[in-house]
This record gives C-alpha cells, sequence and structure tokens, in this order.
C-alpha cells in the first residue's frame, strides 16, 4: 500500500533534511563536511550585496561559523572542489566520480551546444595548448594572466556576458571536461591550475557507467529533498543529468531502496527514501522548528517550481530586474518559519562601516504578526548582523508595524 502524507508532513522532511529544523549540526569543518554530504553540492555565485550565496546557506543551518573552516575544507584539505552540480557549486570529492561522468561527455554529443562547443575548441586549437602550458608552467594563475598573445582565434559569439571573451570561455570549457580545476581563489578571482596537481590522491577514480551514477545521484537528490517527484529529482543535485531516470527510479523501487508515497492534494508519484521512513514517523511526533534566513540561491528553494508547490512561495530572483520594476529588492532573503515562507528581508552589508541595512521586510498575507514572530526575525537578524561581523544594525520604517520589536 502507498503511504499518504499531509502537506504539513512533507515540507517538513524537506526541510529536516535540509538541516533547517531540528538540532543543528556542529558549527565546525567535521560539521560542515557532513552537511555537504546532506545537501549534495551548494551553488557559488559571486554577488556579496550581504554575502557570497555559499557562506549564507552554511550560516542559515551551521549558525555563526568559521569560514576558515570552508577554506581549509576547499583547498588544504581538498574534500571539496569546485564544479558544475545543478549550477556552478561546491562538491564533495568524493563524489568524484559522479561528476566525472559530465566531464568525460561535455561538448562530445549530438546536441547543437556539444557541436557548437567542440568546433569552437577545434578551431582555437592554439589558444587551448597555450592555456594549458600557462597553467602547467605556473599554475596556480587567475584568467587574467593569460593572454591570446597574438593567436587571433575565433571569438566566441553570445547574447550575454561571455561574447568575446575567448580565455574565460576556453578556461569554462577545460573545466568542465577536467582538464584543470579552481585551485584557490584570490578573492572572487579563480586560480586555475591542472586537475592532477589539485585532486587528492585518496580522490576515487572508479569509472562508472551511466546508469550507476544515476542510480547514486537519483538517491542523493531525493535524501536531499526529503520527498519528492520523479521531475524534482531531475531538478535537483546533479540537475539536467539523469538519463532513463523513471526506470531508474523503478528499479530502486522494486529494490526498497525507495518508496513511494502520496501527498494530499498533489498528482503522480513522489518518493521518500528509504533510510527516511522512520524520519517521516518520527516527524509525526515530533517537530523542532527554527526560524531562518535564506540565500537566494538556496538549496531549500533553488527549484522555484517545487517551491511554490510545496510552500505555496513564489519566489524570484530580481537581481536583473531594472531597480523601478523591482518588487522586493536587489537581494532578498526569504524568511523561512517552522513549515513555512512568511515574508522576506532586503539587507544590505556595508562592510566598510560594519553597518547591515535592513532596506525593507515584507509579510506574507498568511503570516503570523504576534510579538513572538517579531522577536525570531528580530533574533534572525542579529544573528545574520553577527555572522557578517556588523557592529551595527539599521531598520528602515519599511516593515509591517506589528513586526516592530523597537
Amino acid at each position: 500500500m502507498i503511504r499518504t502524507i499531509t502537506p504539513t508532513l512533507a515540507r517538513r522532511i524537506a526541510i529536516t533534511r535540509q538541516h533547517l529544523a531540528g538540532e543543528r549540526l556542529p558549527a565546525n569543518a567535521d560539521g560542515m563536511l557532513a552537511l555537504f554530504r546532506d545537501l549534495g553540492c551548494v551553488q557559488v555565485d559571486p554577488i556579496s550585496a550581504v554575502a557570497r550565496s555559499h557562506l549564507l546557506v552554511l550560516w542559515s543551518r551551521l549558525g555563526n561559523y568559521d569560514p576558515a573552516d570552508l577554506g581549509a575544507l576547499l583547498w588544504k584539505e581538498r574534500r571539496l572542489f569546485e564544479y558544475w552540480a545543478h549550477c556552478a557549486s561546491i562538491v564533495l570529492t568524493e563524489d568524484y566520480p559522479i561528476h566525472n561522468l559530465l566531464m568525460r561527455t561535455h561538448g562530445k554529443g549530438d546536441s547543437m551546444w556539444s557541436k557548437r562547443v567542440r568546433e569552437w575548441i577545434q578551431a582555437n586549437n592554439g589558444l587551448l595548448r597555450q592555456i594549458l602550458r600557462k597553467v602547467r608552467r605556473d599554475g596556480p594563475v587567475p584568467a587574467r594572466v593569460i593572454e591570446e598573445d597574438g593567436l587571433n582565434p575565433r571569438a566566441w559569439v553570445s547574447t550575454g556576458w561571455t561574447s568575446g571573451r575567448n580565455v574565460s570561455r576556453m578556461l569554462d570549457f577545460l573545466w568542465m571536461q577536467g582538464k584543470i580545476m579552481v585551485a584557490g581563489r584570490s578573492g572572487l578571482q579563480k586560480l586555475w591550475d591542472l586537475s592532477e596537481r589539485v585532486l587528492p590522491d585518496w580522490t576515487p577514480r572508479e569509472r562508472l557507467s551511466e546508469h550507476a551514477i544515476v542510480h547514486r545521484a537519483a538517491q542523493r537528490s531525493l535524501r536531499a529533498l526529503g520527498v519528492a517527484t520523479p521531475k524534482q529529482i531531475e531538478q535537483h543535485f546533479i540537475r539536467g543529468r539523469y538519463p532513463n531516470l523513471k526506470p531508474t527510479l523503478a528499479e530502486l523501487e522494486a529494490g526498497g531502496c525507495i518508496e513511494r508515497v502520496h501527498v494530499e492534494g498533489q498528482s503522480g508519484a513522489w518518493y521518500v527514501h528509504a533510510d527516511d521512513v522512520d524520519l517521516l514517523d518520527r516527524l509525526e511526533r515530533d517537530w523542532a522548528p527554527r526560524t531562518a534566513l535564506l540565500s537566494p540561491f538556496d538549496n531549500l528553494i533553488c527549484d522555484r517550481a517545487r517551491t511554490r508547490t510545496l510552500f505555496d512561495f513564489k519566489y524570484t530572483v530580481e537581481i536583473y530586474t531594472p531597480e523601478a520594476k523591482r518588487q522586493y529588492g536587489y537581494y532578498v532573503l526569504p524568511i523561512l518559519r517552522g513549515d513555512r515562507f512568511i515574508g522576506r528581508i532586503d539587507p544590505t552589508m556595508d562592510r566598510a562601516n560594519k553597518r547591515l541595512t535592513i532596506n525593507a521586510i515584507y509579510a506574507e498575507p498568511d503570516a503570523p504578526m504576534d510579538k513572538q514572530t517579531a522577536r525570531a526575525i528580530a533574533d534572525a537578524v542579529e544573528s545574520l548582523a553577527a555572522f557578517l561581523g556588523a557592529h551595527e544594525i539599521t531598520y528602515t520604517r519599511r516593515m509591517p508595524a506589528r513586526w516592530k520589536i523597537r
């Protein structure tokens, strides 16, 4: 028989598996590594109006931690590395065999994109060899020290910011193909080196089949989501890289690795991992909610369609929207309280003056307006300020009157 669960229970297992409820992991390197094992990946984004997105994702779950611990896991111990998951992300070195499939196949398929990449790389073989020579001789190096040196390469053409950026494009393609990796950072600048010099000796090197990778990655995706449809599984972790997912899910179900559930009010198949069935039982009896501010690119909400389905919360990043047309703000953090999104906060961090400015706070139509909620939001803002090193918090008047605590 297929188990029926309420939408509330579906939200709670999703939030708990994302470590946004229940007991916190320790705010140290061990807790960080455990968090990455459960999340699978954390998106990297350069915008730092508040803080870099990956730092906020960890803070929402761990609390006030030392970013140096993350740097050590990335650049010293090499337990983590930067690669493409559902987008540019930090991933686990122990998951290298999963990501290696994209490295082996990028630009080698029959799609128009693959053909275009392959033709451009072949036409610019001189630039490719020159970049590899520079990286091999001087790496780790930033992109700015790599020059075309009169090669007159065929320009990369696009409608976006990459048009004409031949060195950057070639670096990206070599990165996707696993030939080079990010070996460190100088500010926002990536430092490139040969993969063989970046990956530690203990990196697992087994060459998994496509089927084995989908078999493994689908379970990682489902566990990170808590409960999910096939489409949601496909949109998470290694987004878009789950060929033959439906028969794989059927195989996993037949083998007892995953179980089908019915979410009240939702159609179609939903799944939960067998290892999380006991968690479903516990959450029906015991729920330890928290209040959290989330990055615009947080793992819980990176699938916008799932966010609407599961939480009835529509979230759109307005970073690229002209200021006059923004509804909420430039870098808006959703407010998660318990198992509902109750509002949004528009903050800006002035690092020079160590000031966190709350430009606006918006409440959802059904948000609670009690003193406990107001205090929980204020506590979350104060926690964010402490993590950012702000000595002052400035509130504007653009916030619900009943959420004011001062």
